[in-house]
């Protein structure tokens, strides 16, 4: 199982990021809600990061944190590779 995080955008542009999670080579982003065995509570603050208390959390376990414009490139390749087949 690969471990990688990232933050990126709900929308998939330029609007709020939150922490997206990828357990598996080849599989999409998914927003950090979608792993409960993975995720914990977000922290109370007002205007504070969506998956900020996980992302510390993972990164304590050894997680890598990927950047965000190399995960939006892996996705476009993604994209490109399944219309052409």
């Amino acid at each position: 199982m690969i471990r990688q995080m990232c933050w990126l955008s709900k929308s998939g542009g330029d609007g709020e990021k939150i922490l997206h999670l990828q357990t598996a080579p080849g599989q999409p982003w998914r927003p950090y809600t979608a792993f409960p065995q993975f995720s914990v509570p977000d922290y109370q603050i007002p205007g504070g990061s969506k998956g900020w208390a996980t992302y510390q959390k993972l990164l304590k376990a050894g997680w890598t944190l990927v950047p965000s414009a190399r995960a939006n490139e892996f996705s476009s390749n993604l994209a490109k590779s399944t219309v052409q087949n």
